[in-house]
């Protein structure tokens, strides 16, 4: 029997072994390579445009360090959670992630979840922070799609259309023609992804990129779901669970669109990356840096003030600034203090009265160039 994977109607077949190679035992899967693969080009393409939603790259780093595995967490927990009679009689098995059983639904839900935390806390807002997340969701969702492809699942009803998916079912001992689901949805996230790309640059308000993304992802999702023949359930009911929660948070999404288009007003500069442009611009300094109204009064620098600067050309006191070797010098880049008219007039130099008679003033060196010196001048007169 063969388990290759081929489409007659388009005249093509591959036979790809799901375990690309092993390391001293250890078999690594296509399966996770390519889920490897779509992160890492998600997390380069954040790396690319986080400023453009108000954010730096060290802050992107660290929201993933916490929805990354939550997102892992997120998923398994949702696939047990509706698959819990596979692991009833054997709970150990639900830590077993390498077997299978992860639902995508489940890491955007934990992911979203951790890093909405992991925004708050770094003081930036969700609702950018999610638009961008969105982005790098439809990219690892759309590679991820290949992973089923190589494990052979995620596929749909029996099909006799020319794009049909051909592989070996085992439940029934033969061959069948389905629908390949999978291609299905790794297109539609991949259309969705080049749309938002594009809808993201001229976004009007933080959260409007992550709605579209709900919106589209949901209908696609639904619709395709309703095709496959491996979706989890209710319970004991028929509805399937990727497929309600899809068309839900679609049609909530799109209210929300709706709304906001209708009856909100946006002003641009409440957008996070408007704040962080005006910081940026302003050189606003870090929440533990001092500022220069800490220094209004002259600071003597102490030995143990020496110690701690350790030479830092950067450090600015009153206006003067100390450089490599700790000396203090006026400050080049701090700005001329304002002097008022009166001000000027009462520090008009005034000049030295005249000696008294019988007074004598002291003589003054020739000059070098031959010219007169106070001396002769006053014999003269």
């Amino acid at each position: 029997m063969s388990n290759a994977i081929s489409f007659p109607g388009l005249g093509l077949s591959f036979d790809i072994p799901e375990v690309a190679f092993s390391i001293f035992g250890f078999s690594i899967r296509w399966y996770g390579i390519i889920i490897a693969v779509g992160f890492m080009l998600a997390f380069i393409y954040g790396l690319k445009r986080c400023e453009e939603f108000g954010f730096n790259q060290d802050q992107l780093i660290d929201i993933l360090f916490v929805a990354t595995p939550a997102g892992i967490i997120g998923a398994r927990a949702y696939y047990v959670i509706f698959s819990y009679d596979q692991f009833r009689g054997n709970p150990v098995k639900m830590l077993q992630i390498w077997t299978g059983g992860l639902a995508i639904y489940g890491a955007v839900i934990g992911g979203l979840l951790a890093g909405a935390i992991a925004a708050r806390v770094k003081k930036i807002k969700v609702t950018a922070a999610l638009d961008l997340a969105s982005l790098g969701f439809l990219i690892g969702q759309s590679i991820g799609r290949w992973g089923n492809f190589i494990n052979r699942e995620a596929y749909g009803s029996v099909t006799s259309l020319p794009w049909r998916m051909e592989i070996f079912d085992w439940s029934v001992g033969r061959r069948i023609s389905v629908h390949p689901t999978f291609l299905y949805e790794s297109l539609w996230n991949a259309l969705g992804f080049v749309l938002l790309h594009f809808a993201s640059k001229r976004r009007k308000y933080d959260g409007q990129t992550f709605l579209t993304y709900l919106a589209w992802y949901g209908l696609g999702r639904g619709l395709i779901e309703g095709l496959r023949t491996d979706s989890l359930y209710f319970l004991n009911t028929n509805l399937r669970v990727s497929q309600v929660l899809a068309f839900a948070s679609c049609f909530a999404a799109l209210l929300i669109l709706g709304y906001n288009a209708l009856f909100r007003t946006h002003d641009p500069e409440n957008m996070q990356v408007a704040i962080y442009n005006a910081k940026k611009a302003s050189g606003s300094p870090a929440p533990d840096t001092p500022t220069d109204s800490e220094f209004s009064e002259p600071v003597s620098i102490t030995d143990t003030d020496k110690a701690e600067l350790g030479g830092n050309p950067d450090f600015v006191q009153d206006g003067r600034l100390v450089d490599n070797n700790l000396r203090v010098g006026p400050n080049p880049d701090a700005p001329a203090p304002y002097v008022s008219p009166i001000e000027k007039i009462g520090m008009t130099e005034i000049p030295p009265s005249p000696p008294s008679e019988g007074t004598q003033r002291p003589a003054q060196a020739q000059d070098t160039d031959g010219g007169e010196t106070s001396q002769n001048i006053d014999q003269q007169k």
